[in-house]
């Protein structure tokens, strides 16, 4: 019985190692990856991906226009086995300008395996949570503001829904908006650039 266990708990450890060193080497990856994108490459990404979403969220133009900022990291590549994490970079605009640059980090554990590329719209509808988010060097989701993901689902539309959150979210990839997303405890970081 002892052998066993001993079995079990190797096995388990070897496990837990090998999902480590997955995600370290994976975290290794993105960082070089993260460090050749240009503000230009960061840019010409956000504008894929609000053309993205004006095509799948019918009224988000116009809800875009009336938001105070608008925080977009596109391809977020989001990657697990047993020990997960997501990484992106985007780009904060206001007035529909480029005002600042950040990342999106986020760790996770539990039973998960595989990977996919998400793309991320945090809209700021008041001025205060705003300047909140730009005053800090790092700002934590659900820690130092609370978002709200909005389902557009049912033949719903954003110029027909009475959004009054101070911020909302849309995670979204090629096939439409996610149902039951989640940035919780995801880290943003303003990137120097």
């Amino acid at each position: 019985m002892e052998t066993r266990t001993t079995d079990t708990t190797r096995r388990t450890f070897k496990v837990i190692l090998f999902s480590v060193c997955v995600t370290v080497a994976f975290g290794l990856f993105l960082s070089e990856v993260s460090m050749a994108k240009t503000a230009k490459e960061i840019d010409s990404e956000v504008n894929e991906a609000l053309n993205l979403f004006s095509k799948q969220v019918k009224g988000a133009k116009e809800f875009l226009n009336t938001a105070n900022g608008v925080l977009v990291i596109p391809n977020i590549v989001k990657a697990g086995l047993g020990v997960g994490g997501q990484y992106g970079e985007g780009a904060m605009r206001i007035g529909g300008k480029t005002v600042a640059y950040y990342s999106l980090a986020a760790g996770s554990l539990g039973l998960q395996i595989g990977a996919q590329k998400t793309n991320l719209v945090l809209v700021f509808r008041q001025p205060e949570p705003l300047r909140k988010f730009r005053a800090g060097s790092g700002w934590k989701a659900g820690v130092d503001g609370s978002v709200a993901f909005i389902d557009t689902g049912s033949g719903k539309t954003l110029d027909t829904m009475n959004v009054n959150d101070p911020i909302v979210a849309f995670l979204f990839g090629q096939q439409g908006l996610m149902a039951s997303a989640t940035i919780e405890g995801a880290k943003f970081t303003k990137l120097a650039r």
